[in-house]
């Protein structure tokens, strides 16, 4: 055999691998490409462009970091839809998950007159229960929805703190919505008064804690006025308002600048509120002033719509027929202007002058009112004593008048006016003639000139004329003469120093023998409603030490609740139990422990209200902590005000005695940084 047929069949069969494995590999990388496109194409449509893609053989290798687990597996299954999941390599990795970050703690709380309702979410390690007692405390019968949620993670810093001073702030504003975290309070709430208003924010502020920021909005309504009057005259005296009404801030400005141009130079007190005729009222005001200056003397009034320019019995004819001309065209389409050129106008007083028939009613400052002058009738005369007995007091009327059956046919109307304006003055006069009606005197009362204003403009008619004149004195105003905070806890420390507040033993019954006491001090609280006090109660060191404070909470709960029974207004006093703290005398004798059983009043602050400047500055939200200035200002007199001591040998130790109420300002009430007990005496 040649040796050219025996390489024949190996270097076929080589040749047969050889072409083989060339096409295997072909048909390997056709396959391989083929996945590795169609697998990237796939991904791509499924918005997994994160994923990166590598054939190895028949093998799929998918890698990259996925955005999240379910990512990953989205990124899996579109790659095992082009290629068999078995080809399919995960080396897709995922990043490490960040530590989960605890939830933000916050509570919304609404109050108003149907109940108090509770939402958010609170730490674990909140104290719930109290929260529940506190604010089921400030409810009283009203309904409280607890809707809170819970989360066990760590308290943040200051929640408690804050949480305290939210619900001080509950306690405070019957009508509100508090929102708070660990790093705010927001309060949104409703006043009866811009008096009360101003009062809320300001201790509001004071109390804040410094770690938190502090949002205030409290809304006061406006007042009604009806009719809605403004009175401005330029005399002998000067240019000044009689009364004065605005709706608006702006309007109120406008106004003011216009009286100011008119020469007027006191400060105006120009009331804001409801009731306007119409959004041009500033400018229809402002017109009637500059007509009025340009006469050079007179009243002019706007009551409503109706607005009467009464001039100066000395105004030429000539210029008061122009001007006259000149404002009917400039007041707005609503408003109807009354003129009047007075004759001269002598005012007699008496009664009984030769000059034109005259009704007179004096008033004296001991209240004793005469009545002189000339009725149409004996109805006429009969109404006018009762009306003013009604008035003045059935004792203080001495009726002297005589009947003219020749008087106007308005008479009536203007005597039972004139006598219903006198009533707001201290002491005075006013006298009704057929032209005019004049008031005089003083008054205790800032807005009487308004007052008196507003009633004859309505009673007497738009084209009437009038004469006010009254003068404001401080020292007639009854809210000059209210004591002041200091005299308060004066008055009751001399109470409770001749007689002692004293309780059964063991309990917090007040015994009867206080009830003279607990007048006396009801009947000094009278003249102090504005002025914040605490009520403290303290024990002696006998007992356990968490009774001792819960029994000391009652006893103070009770003094106010005995001061709540004789109708006095307690909402600016609190009571707060302190247990056996602050001992006065040595626990270690008899009467030590009573000097220490004992009840105090301490003067937290005086309520003085300051004039605000302008009506909008309390109604804007405030950002802002509280200054040191404000935190300096301690609140608190912490002047001792009395003590109670039950009888000696009383053991304070309460074997039945209820949860202590909620006082409302523990937090914030001043503490005395007095040292702590003595150790307790063995028993």
């Amino acid at each position: 055999m040649r040796l050219s047929q025996v390489l024949l069949v190996p270097a076929s069969f080589f040749i047969a691998a050889l072409v083989s494995l060339l096409a295997a590999n072909m048909a390997v990388s056709t396959i391989e490409t083929t996945s590795l496109e169609s697998v990237k194409a796939e991904l791509f449509l499924q918005g997994h462009e994160w994923t990166g893609v590598e054939a190895d053989g028949l093998q799929v290798v998918l890698s990259g970091v996925a955005p999240s687990e379910a990512a990953r597996f989205r990124a899996l299954a579109a790659a095992a839809k082009v290629v068999d999941s078995t080809r399919v390599i995960d080396n897709v990795t995922i990043p490490a998950a960040e530590a989960i970050k605890p939830p933000r703690f916050s509570i919304e709380i609404l109050r108003n007159d149907v109940g108090i309702s509770m939402i958010g979410l609170i730490p674990a390690a909140s104290d719930r229960a109290t929260l529940n007692d506190d604010v089921s405390a400030i409810a009283r019968d009203s309904h409280v929805t607890d809707l809170l949620e819970v989360a066990d993670y760590p308290v943040p810093a200051n929640w408690d703190e804050v949480l305290a001073f939210a619900v001080h702030a509950l306690e405070t504003l019957p009508r509100s919505k508090i929102s708070m975290d660990a790093s705010k309070v927001l309060i949104t709430a409703l006043a009866d008064s811009e008096e009360q208003k101003a009062k809320w924010a300001r201790d509001l502020k004071r109390a804040a804690p410094r770690s938190a920021l502090l949002s205030i909005d409290i809304s006061a309504p406006r007042p009604v006025i009806t009719p809605f009057t403004l009175r401005f005259l330029i005399d002998d005296e000067g240019a000044r308002f009689d009364a004065c009404s605005a709706h608006t801030t702006v309007g109120r400005a406008k106004i003011v600048s216009a009286a100011t141009e008119a020469g007027m130079t006191s400060t105006a007190n120009c009331t804001i509120g409801l009731g306007v005729p119409s959004p041009d009222w500033p400018i229809a005001v402002e017109t009637g002033i500059r007509a009025l200056k340009e006469l050079g003397g007179g009243s002019i009034t706007f009551s409503d719509a109706d607005v009467t320019l009464v001039a100066a019995d000395t105004t030429p004819q000539g210029t008061f027929d122009r001007v006259v001309g000149e404002l009917e065209n400039d007041l707005p389409d609503l408003y109807s202007l009354h003129s009047v050129l007075p004759a001269p106008v002598k005012i007699d007083g008496s009664g009984e002058g030769g000059g034109p028939p005259e009704f007179v009613a004096t008033r004296s400052p001991e209240g004793l009112l005469q009545l002189r002058g000339r009725l149409t009738d004996e109805t006429l005369r009969s109404a006018t004593e009762s009306f003013a007995r009604a008035k003045f007091g059935s004792g203080n009327v001495y009726p002297a008048t005589r009947l003219d059956q020749e008087l106007p046919t308005d008479w009536p109307t203007r005597v039972l006016a004139a006598l219903e304006a006198l009533s707001f003055l201290s002491s005075g006069s006013v006298v009704v003639q057929p032209e005019v009606v004049d008031i005089r005197g003083v008054t205790g009362d800032a807005d009487a000139s308004a007052t008196v204003s507003r009633i004859l403009s309505e009673k007497l008619g738009a084209s009437e004329n009038f004469q006010v004149n009254v003068v404001y004195k401080e020292e007639l105003d009854p809210r000059h003469s209210l004591p002041s905070p200091e005299q308060c806890a004066a008055n009751i420390n001399a109470t409770m120093a001749a007689s002692k507040i004293t309780f059964a033993p063991g309990s917090a019954n007040i015994e009867a023998t206080a009830a003279d006491t607990i007048d006396k001090i009801a009947e000094i609280m009278k003249d102090c409603a504005d002025v914040r006090m605490e009520i403290s109660g303290y024990t002696d060191s006998q007992g356990r030490e968490e009774m001792n404070l819960a029994l000391s909470q009652s006893r103070a709960q009770a003094v106010l609740n005995a001061l709540l029974t004789r109708r006095i207004l307690t909402t600016n006093l609190t009571a707060q139990g302190y247990g056996e703290a602050d001992p006065i005398a040595d626990n270690g004798t008899e009467d030590g422990r009573e000097a220490n059983r004992r009840i105090e009043f301490r003067l937290l602050e005086a309520t003085t209200i300051e004039p605000e400047n302008d009506d909008a500055a309390a109604t804007s939200a405030e950002n802002a902590e509280p200054t040191s200035e404000d935190s300096a200002e301690t609140g608190a007199a912490d002047s001792e005000v009395g003590t109670d001591a039950p009888a000696a040998g009383e053991s304070d130790e309460a074997t039945d005695t209820d949860a202590p109420p909620y006082s409302g300002v523990d937090v914030f009430a001043p503490k005395s940084d007095d040292a702590r007990p003595e150790p307790r005496p063995e028993r």
